[in-house]
């Protein structure tokens, strides 16, 4: 079966001010700004084919190897075998005790927008990180070569909750 994108979009909204009193007035620092990006069908720039979503829960010290290239299943029960990543989304539980880190798996590790292998990004209990790449090129994903996204639950004592939004080309 195949399966198009018929709608992706992703907005981040930053809403900030600050505020300085002075003897006489008020000053005022105010940062209304947003980011958005709007993916079509297909493989080129502003563009994905597919997407993988999850809910997924790590034991104590735990850790789990994502295989962007194979393992999959979108739902519609489709394997998805993503050869760009255009967009990662991943949103720890605010009542995790540990981090949640991306990255550094033991082999065939997927590099995307970590710079290196060996490389991590930790997202602490309540936060997100998130990965764009609207190009062409987007993040590479290389079958049995640089397609695991490592995850880990960052400690022990407790285990880890996270959301994961996937978003590329096939």
């Amino acid at each position: 079966m195949a399966v198009t994108i018929d709608l992706a979009s992703l907005v981040l909204s930053i809403a900030s001010r600050t505020k300085s009193a002075l003897d006489l007035t008020n000053t005022l620092d105010e940062l209304l700004k947003t980011y958005s990006f709007s993916f079509t069908d297909g493989t080129g720039a502003n563009q994905a084919k597919n997407h993988w979503h999850d809910q997924r829960t790590l034991g104590a010290s735990a850790s789990e190897n994502l295989d962007l290239a194979g393992a999959l299943t979108d739902a519609f029960g489709n394997v998805i075998t993503f050869t760009k990543i255009k967009a990662i989304i991943v949103f720890a539980a605010a009542a995790n005790t540990n981090d949640v880190v991306l990255g550094n798996a033991a082999a065939n590790a997927w590099i995307g927008p970590f710079g290196a292998a060996a490389h991590t990004v930790a997202v602490k209990p309540g936060g997100i990180a998130i990965f764009i790449a609207p190009d062409a090129n987007g993040y590479a994903v290389t079958a049995a070569t640089a397609d695991i996204l490592k995850v880990l639950n960052g400690g022990a004592g407790t285990g880890v909750t996270y959301d994961i939004f996937v978003l590329g080309v096939v």
